[in-house]
This record gives C-alpha cells, structure tokens and sequence, in this order.
C-alpha cells in the first residue's frame, strides 16, 4: 500500500480500494479511504491535519477512559476479592506498581494498543515501536526527570530486581525479534515470565516485613515512602471533587431519581472550575464530551464511599448502555449488527433484555442503599470501560499506519515515537508529579515497574490473540535497521542504569538525570537518520 503515493493522484482511490493491502483491519473509519477518496488531492493536508487532531483526541479518550473508570473499577474488583491487602495495595504503598490491577489500569492504553497492533501481521512493527520506544523512554526522560525534580535514594533491591527483570523480557524478546518468529509456547512463557515476576515481588516483600516485624531486617532506604491515603489520593488526582461530591451538605436530605441522575451525569464541578487556571479549563471542555459518554455507559463503583458510589437511576441505565456498548464495539459491531435467523438484529435483543433487567432493578432497590449485587456493577464496568479502551486503541493503529502511508513512514518509527509518547504522557505527568510532591522513591519504582508489565504483557498476549486465528506461529520479522537500533538502544539504558545507580550508592542526583535525558536525545537522533537512510548497513 505504501506505493500509493507513487502514482498519479488521479488514481489514489482506485488504488486504494483495490489492493488488498490497503484493508484496514477492525475499527470503524476507514481513514485511507477518506484520504484518499474523500478529500480532493489539494486538500491532502487538511485531511492529515483533521487526522492529527483525531489522533490527540483519542489519546485523551484513551486516558480519561483508565484514569476515571477503567483503574477504579479494578480497585472496587480487587477489593471484593479481598486483595486490597496483600498484592493489590502495596501496587500504591511500595515498589510493587507494576505487578497488580493498578499495574493493568495504568498500562491499559499500551497492552491494548500491543495488542491490536499484534493481531494484524502489517501492524507488529507498530507494537514493537511503542513496546521498546515507550520503554527507553520511560527509563530515560521519565526517570531522568524524576532524579532533576528532587535528588533520592532510590529504592536498592526493588530497583535491581526490576531491572534484572526487564533486561530478561528484552534479551527474550531480542531473541525472539532474531529468529523472526514466536510460537506457542513462547507467547505463553512471556506470561509465565510475568506470573513469576509477581510472585517473586511478593514473596520478597513479604519476606523483608517478616524480617522487620521481627527486628532481623534495618528499616532501610530500600523501600519508598508509605504517604497516607489522602496525600495518595491527591497525588494520584483522583479527588473525588471531579464530578461535583466535593462539597457535601452537612445534614443528608432525599434526592428525586432525576435529581441524583443529572447530578451524576454531570462531568463538571463549577466550584472547581472557578479556582482552576485557563489552562486546565481549557483541556477540561474538550474532555467534558468524553467524560459525559463514558459517565452514560460505564458504571464506576467506589469502595471507599459510603454508597459505593451508588446512583440508582443512572446504574439502572447502565444495565441497558453497557452490554449495548460492549456488543456494538466486539469486532467493531460486527456481532451487533448479526440478525438472528436473518430477522430480529442482537442488539435489539440486548436493548430488551437490558430494558426488562433496568426496570426490575429500579423497582426492586433505593435510592439510600446500594443493593448487595452491587459489586457486579465493577465487573460490567471493568468490561464496558475495557471495551472503550480497546475500540480507542484501535481506530488509534489505524490511524498512525494511514499516517505512516501518508508520509512514507515505517511503523517501527510512528510507535517509538507518536505511539510512545501518547500512552506514556499520563504516566510521566503523574510520576513527575508524584515526586515534586515528596515521593521520588515510589516514582522510580513506577518507572520499571509499569515497563515489564507492558512488554510481557503485551507481547504475550497480543501474540497469543493473533494464534486464535489458526496459525501457532507468529512472524515477527524486523523490516529495517531500526529495530535493532530500539532494541539495542533499550537494553543500553537499562546496562547504564544498571551499573550507574549501584556505583552511585543509589544517591541519584540531577548528573544522573541529565545523562538520561541526553542519552534519549541522541537515540532519538540516530533513530530519525536511520528511518530517513542517512545512517544505513549496505548488507541489510
């Protein structure tokens, strides 16, 4: 399909149209088709710049939908499995992010985008651009910055251990990049390697407050600072204040069904809004439209309300807007859209089906009290907000691989760079943040931590989803120079940090920071000359 732009533009859209390479795999727009066919040759560069736009907004789509309802959700589950004390909290507490549901909730947007990028042989370049970009990224700019906002000591054997573990995933995923191929087994050994990983974490951290409680074991600096639960909670920005509870009236009073229902459905708190700055207004309008939907369509149970987070009209709309929403994104409403024995279409049988459940569920409890089934409100918007993600993810693929046809671009490049810095934007922000506010340590940690659950993850599972189609084999031959150079640039880092931080008794200071940064810088360099053959291996 790249040859598109080779032939006259008179003949884009017949050429579109007929090559079978140009078929964009799921979504819903077919954007090459709207470049190409839609707009006139001249407006060419209006239509990639409406497509640049479209792809900043999912990336806000993307992170609005796992900051407000994808993690909360997961936190309420983990709760109700009562592993809010073993594994699921300490992904908060210590070094321990990158092993739990939070793990999953912050790296939802890139295992989702791995993992559509994955199912699609065209697509693979783009997964393994984002997996080794965001991870040199990540361990460069996003650590580095850490260690310029406020000098630490970093946490000594949950650093060593991370990076041990992540320099495996990269060596193993080299290896695989090598041979061009993985199969079953191998797919299912990156989970595996995962598995392991968790319970090494645990079984080493349970082991080490084992030894304190029993006075064997100093209270050292190999742990992160333990903040109290609103300094997390603020830290982390998931006030509560967002949608409007911030201020609560002294005595309780009864609320109408549509008094709770509009007060629910709305994603702006005008208190808040008029002590923010312009700035942050001015994000929050072009969030408002997907807060609103997403408010519409995903229930979010909260464990540490009182109610739960129970609204009694809008949950008993979310049993009609959730499965509608989950059977109208599964493979892009395909199955939707299926009319059984060619007659009555499914998801009109879900809009009964829902309606009669909203109803019985309306009648049958209170507005006070959330009924004891609550909980299975967590799964369904585990379910729904894990569909939004992955219907984000994938109009996300396929616009940057329109964009790369556009500008002649390889994937490997659009994901170690637009793809990259889209989903890893979230997590530099709030680990920046995270160590301006005195938490430095637990950053750091984060760094590494969330990385290994990306690559293993992500790979393992993208593969394996790829393997349901039938074939047990996966290709995954590098197209250029340039993978190697991620892949090299990637274990690089990780061997200078690896050696750097133990060689500065892990007192990380801005030098170490700086050399980060700049080591970023010239990979960087390097990639864009490889991609554009001004650095160049005449036998490849």
């Amino acid at each position: 399909c790249w040859e598109v732009r080779k032939h006259n533009s008179s003949e884009w859209c017949r050429f579109v149209r007929s090559n079978p390479d140009c078929r964009l795999e799921g979504g819903f727009l077919n954007y090459l088709d709207g470049v190409f066919c839609v707009f006139p040759p001249r407006l060419l560069p209006l239509a990639v710049t409406l497509y640049a736009l479209w792809l900043l907004y999912l990336f806000i789509i993307l992170g609005v939908t796992a900051e407000k309802f994808f993690c909360p959700n997961l936190s309420a589950i983990s709760t109700n499995l009562k592993l809010s004390h073993n594994v699921a909290v300490f992904s908060l507490t210590s070094p321990l992010h990158g092993v739990t549901f939070l793990a999953f909730g912050n790296g939802a947007p890139d295992v989702f985008s791995a993992v559509v990028a994955f199912s699609d042989p065209r697509t693979a370049g783009l997964a393994i651009g984002a997996v080794f970009g965001a991870g040199v990224f990540v361990t460069t700019v996003v650590a580095g910055g850490i260690a310029l906002v406020k000098p630490f000591t970093a946490a000594s054997r949950p650093f060593l251990r991370d990076v041990i573990f992540y320099m495996v995933a990269v060596f193993v995923t080299f290896m695989v990049l090598y041979f061009g191929r993985i199969t079953l087994g191998e797919a299912l050994g990156y989970l595996g390697l995962y598995v392991f990983y968790v319970f090494t974490v645990v079984l080493c951290t349970w082991i080490h407050r084992r030894q304190r409680r029993e006075g064997l074991a100093p209270a050292g600096p190999w742990e992160p600072e333990m903040p109290t639960d609103a300094e997390e909670q603020e830290s982390l920005g998931t006030n509560s204040g967002d949608y409007g509870e911030e201020y609560q009236p002294l005595l309780p009073s009864r609320e109408t069904s549509l008094r709770i229902l509009t007060t629910a459905l709305s994603p702006l708190d005008y208190r808040k809004w008029r002590r923010k700055p312009w700035y942050w207004r001015l994000f929050k309008v072009f969030k408002v439209p997907v807060e609103l939907v997403l408010l519409l369509t995903v229930p979010v149970v909260d464990p540490d309300k009182d109610d739960l987070n129970w609204k009694r009209p809008l949950n008993c709309l979310h049993i009609l807007t959730s499965p509608l929403l989950c059977i109208l994104t599964l493979k892009s409403g395909a199955y939707g859209l299926y009319q059984i024995h060619g007659i009555f279409p499914v998801w009109g049988l879900v809009i009964l089906v829902g309606s009669v459940l909203a109803i019985i569920t309306f009648v049958t409890t209170s507005n006070d009290e959330p009924p004891k089934y609550h909980c299975v409100f967590a799964f369904l918007g585990f379910l729904a907000s894990a569909m939004w993600i992955n219907a984000a993810a994938t109009e996300l693929v396929n616009i940057l691989r329109t964009l790369g046809i556009i500008f002649q671009l390889s994937n490997t490049v659009l994901g170690l760079t637009l793809l990259a810095w889209g989903n890893s934007v979230g997590d530099t922000f709030s680990d920046l943040t995270m160590a301006r506010q005195g938490y430095p340590r637990m950053a750091f940690s984060a760094c590494f931590g969330g990385i290994i659950f990306n690559i293993l993850v992500g790979v393992g599972l993208g593969c394996l989803l790829q393997m349901t189609s039938g074939q047990l084999v996966v290709k995954l031959e590098p197209d250029s120079l340039l993978v190697w150079i991620l892949a090299g640039a990637l274990g690089l880092s990780l061997v200078f940090s690896f050696v750097s931080v133990p060689a500065q008794c892990f007192q990380l200071g801005k030098a170490y920071g700086v050399c980060l940064i700049l080591y970023y810088l010239a990979f960087l360099c390097v990639a864009l000359l490889t991609e554009f053959r001004v650095i160049h291996l005449s036998a490849i």
